[in-house]
């Protein structure tokens, strides 16, 4: 008797190792699997600007950590509706500090330390959340943070398959070394954020996930089988929205909000990505070191 639809997925063609240094960016999907991936012993930076949502905003962050360009006055932003902190459109809230002075200073520190990371790191795991952005009318350029701004800064549009197609082919071209000599050639993985974005109802969110994923299939169909013909387009999906939809289509695999996956769901899009991407001949490492975060978490 068959309980699951299971979701087919055949081994990563990409790939993650212990001998690797993984940089994840995204969506809150990466900072879930990026934290555990850290507890389990991998060498990893996650979200150096902290969580991202759509393609161009994880663009322009490889764009900065490329070109390793410093953050100015002429970034920083405050707060609106009464926050009064400082922060900048290319960051997450979590960056906001009391000062501009401040904000600037941690803001350079990270992206120092993430662009160094960035430039020797061999994977990249890309999370995609939302085909929907803002683009500031001043500024004219796509926000990863709107910052309680008035909404009338903002236009708000949606990515088409092609313009998310061409993002990813971008993005894989800077995790190329083709604009710096300095950056190792890397591979990439690319998945879909679980998490459903319900502001704009069922449909809206259906159309926005269908954007993203018919942008990643076009550009992995350009992608050549043999990952050695070229120094870049080497990519890979995994299917976690697919797994949550259909696997984990039950509500009690859900947060209290309705949209987030529960820590059981992302628990089990842990064990799955991890039996996907890592090679058999390591799972035994692995057990060992989850034994051993356990063991430090339960002293703790």
């Amino acid at each position: 008797m068959k309980l699951q639809t299971p979701v087919a997925d055949e081994k990563c063609k990409v790939g993650i190792s212990y001998k690797d240094r993984i940089m994840l960016l995204g969506s809150c999907f990466s900072d879930n699997i990026g934290r555990q991936l850290a507890d389990y012993g991998f060498d990893v930076c996650v979200n150096p600007f902290g969580t991202l949502y759509n393609p161009l905003s994880v663009l322009q962050s490889l764009e900065r950590l490329a070109s390793g360009k410093p953050f100015t006055s002429q970034d920083c932003v405050q707060i609106g509706a009464g926050d009064g902190r400082w922060c900048s459109f290319s960051h997450h809230t979590s960056f906001a500090r009391g000062t501009a002075e401040e904000f600037l200073h941690d803001a350079n520190q990270a992206l120092e330390t993430a662009r160094s990371f960035f430039l020797s790191c061999n994977k990249v795991i890309i999370t995609l959340g939302t085909s929907w952005c803002f683009r500031h009318l001043e500024k004219d350029f796509v926000v990863s943070n709107c910052l309680k701004r008035p909404a009338a800064e903002f236009l708000r549009e949606r990515l088409s398959a092609a313009e998310v197609s061409d993002a990813l082919r971008r993005m894989a071209e800077l995790c190329s070394g083709a604009p710096c000599v300095d950056i190792m050639d890397k591979q990439i993985i690319f998945t879909v954020s679980p998490i459903r974005h319900f502001k704009d109802g069922a449909h809206g969110n259906q159309l926005s996930k269908s954007a993203l994923l018919l942008g990643i299939d076009d550009f992995l169909a350009s992608c050549p089988a043999d990952l050695s013909m070229t120094p870049y387009y080497k990519a890979d999906y995994f299917p976690a929205y697919e797994i949550m939809m259909d696997e984990l289509r039950d509500y009690r695999f859900y947060a209290e909000d309705m949209c987030h996956p529960s820590a059981q769901a992302v628990g089990y899009l842990r064990d799955r990505f991890l039996a996907w991407a890592l090679p058999s001949s390591e799972q035994p490492l692995l057990e060992e070191n989850i034994r051993s975060f356990k063991f430090r978490s339960h002293k703790a």
